[in-house]
């Protein structure tokens, strides 16, 4: 399904209000995505980082012991070949990542730590590489221990010291890699991994460290790699052809069309070729020229098309079509989520018959905050999408939006399951509790906590929980996720009844929906599973999909499920929740 109308993208998200800071900050987004599922991430301006810390050579200092290997690490037999030596550490590199994260960290984690927290933390890398070493920090000085003998003793810095901890912290490293083949045979990358993830372990779940291959990776992904056309090509017999068209492309407004035949590639003939070849021919150096030799199905006569390549984010919604509905299935938020979305759109209410939309969030891991916020404005005429609030002022923001809702109030279902996550969420609360959709299927993950992104000197990337997230009504995500009005874990039997009880006016799950809604920060742990007990998180089914088509077709159904979601009576002073 493509627009075949330029793009209109007349729908704003702005802040209408920032509680600390003036102008428009962009915070990022990744929630719910625990290492295990890492997706994307971020892109898009994000909060300015601090300037990397100036590397420094770490000190030699007088009162460094080094001791002999221990017997846990035994010197080679002298018959034997010598090992090959891992490469040299790059320690100024080590120590500028460090101090950087340190000086990053210190005004935006969620509950406030020092510096020496953070690289006490850190430190405990040296005995999880290697439990002979320990360290000692309960008197004026700092001490790293192999068994009981003293290899390094450092007098403590001031507890916010950041560059003195970051020496620290360097000089330790330096000195358990002169002691042991463990922590010597751990190259930087490897020690920094480790480093950040001993630090992590004291924070939550979703702070990490990103070392610079797989930052690279996730940066390619979110924002495009090599610059293309924004086409897939398949093997279709002796030919190549034109399987997918990316939105985000420049192909997609172009006289190109899935089916068409490519001849050839800036004169150069596909005969022969095989369709990886072929791609590869498609990319070079970004706002070149391509030239594309084209057939299309049913015409006798080829076609040139000229495109300037450009780096093309990976389409993230993708269109269906089911009679007078039309499904929206969004996989993740990355940076041109939003806009993909408003093509669709675009094209969707040209149709005279179009009944009514479905936006399929499940699975959808989360990504990019503001286009949450962006795709929530484009359904919604005007209101707070969200909230965030955290202890660094630059993280406190009214997310609210204003533009016009792009498909004149047709009904919209929403679909989610127990993977729906961060941004997924915060698109479906934005949704249901301004009445726009009824929300279907399963309580959600319920990961409401944003993370900001500092680039690092080694070009790793730091990842730091700074804000959580108040859905509109000003219940939290965290923990919570979002109740649906119609609940399909439960199995059919139980869909089915919640269906006639619909039909009947009344909506079955009334008395968790106004529980969530009524939820406030902080919630104990009995308090969340005792809502989230009435639809339990699972993973969504094909039912999901029929009841929401059932919903759209039965507007009194409908209607009683949007009624459910109670009116806004909280205090405007709780928009600012506490972190």
């Amino acid at each position: 399904m493509r627009a075949e109308l330029p793009f209109r993208y007349y729908v704003r998200a702005i802040v209408q209000h920032q509680l600390h800071l003036p102008g428009v900050m962009l915070a990022i987004l990744l929630l719910c995505q625990p290492t295990p599922l890492h997706a994307q991430s971020s892109s898009g301006p994000a909060v300015p980082n601090p300037p990397p810390a100036t590397p420094q050579p770490a000190p030699t200092t007088a009162d460094a012991t080094v001791a002999p290997p221990s017997a846990a690490n035994p010197p080679s037999q002298p018959d034997a070949p010598p090992p090959p030596q891992p490469p040299a550490v790059d320690m100024p590199l080590v120590h500028s990542v460090i101090a950087t994260a340190l000086e990053f960290l210190g005004p935006r984690t969620l509950e406030p730590h020092s510096s020496r927290d953070f690289t006490l933390w850190g430190l405990g890398c040296l005995t999880a590489l290697d439990p002979t070493l320990t360290f000692d920090s309960r008197g004026a000085n700092i001490q790293l221990l192999a068994g009981p003998q003293p290899l390094l003793s450092r007098t403590a810095p001031p507890a916010d010291s950041t560059d003195e901890w970051a020496k620290l912290a360097t000089d330790f490293l330096e000195a358990a890699r002169a002691h042991s083949t463990a922590v010597h045979a751990a190259e930087r990358d490897d020690l920094l991994q480790a480093f950040f993830d001993e630090l992590f372990n004291h924070l939550d779940p979703y702070s990490r460290y990103i070392g610079p291959s797989s930052a690279s990776t996730d940066r390619e992904a979110r924002t495009g790699g090599e610059a293309d056309a924004g086409i897939t090509l398949a093997q279709n017999g002796r030919y190549i052809v034109v399987s997918a068209i990316n939105a985000n492309g420049p192909a997609w407004t172009s006289e190109i069309d899935t089916g068409d035949r490519v001849l050839a590639v800036n004169s150069q003939s596909t005969t022969g070729q095989s369709a990886a070849t072929v791609t590869e021919w498609l990319r070079g150096p970004e706002d070149s020229a391509l030239m594309l030799r084209l057939l299309s199905p049913g015409q006798r006569r080829a076609h040139t098309v000229t495109l300037r390549r450009a780096k093309v984010p990976p389409e993230t919604v993708f269109a269906f079509v089911s009679g007078p509905i039309v499904v929206l299935r969004v996989t993740a938020f990355s940076s041109d989520t939003a806009e993909e979305m408003s093509q669709y759109l675009d094209q969707a209410t040209q149709d005279k018959n179009l009944r009514g939309l479905i936006i399929d969030l499940r699975g959808n891991r989360g990504g990019v905050l503001q286009q949450a916020v962006t795709a929530a404005a484009l359904l919604l005429d005007h209101g707070v999408a969200a909230v965030t609030s955290g202890r660094d002022p630059q993280s406190n923001h009214i997310w609210a939006v204003q533009g016009g809702d792009m498909t004149n109030g047709l009904p919209i279902a929403v679909l989610v399951d127990g993977r729906t996550a961060s941004a997924a969420e915060i698109l479906a609360a934005a949704l249901a509790d301004h009445r726009r959709a009824v929300v279907i299927g399963s309580a959600t993950l319920g990961k409401g906590l944003v993370q900001t992104v500092a680039q690092l000197p080694d070009e790793g990337e730091l990842f730091v929980t700074w804000s959580r997230v108040i859905a509109p009504l000003h219940w939290p995500l965290q923990g919570l996720g979002v109740m649906p009005q119609v609940c399909t874990s439960l199995g059919e039997a139980d869909t089915n009844r919640a269906l006639h009880t619909l039909a009947s006016g009344r909506l079955a799950n009334q008395a968790a929906i106004t529980a969530s809604r009524a939820a406030r920060y902080p919630l104990t742990v009995p308090n969340i599973l005792a809502i989230r007990k009435a639809c339990p998180a699972a993973l969504g089914n094909d039912r999901d999909i029929s009841v929401a088509r059932d919903l759209i077709n039965h507007p009194a159904w409908y209607k009683t499920a949007i009624a459910a979601i109670p009116d806004d009576a909280a205090p405007a002073a709780q928009l600012s929740a506490a972190p």
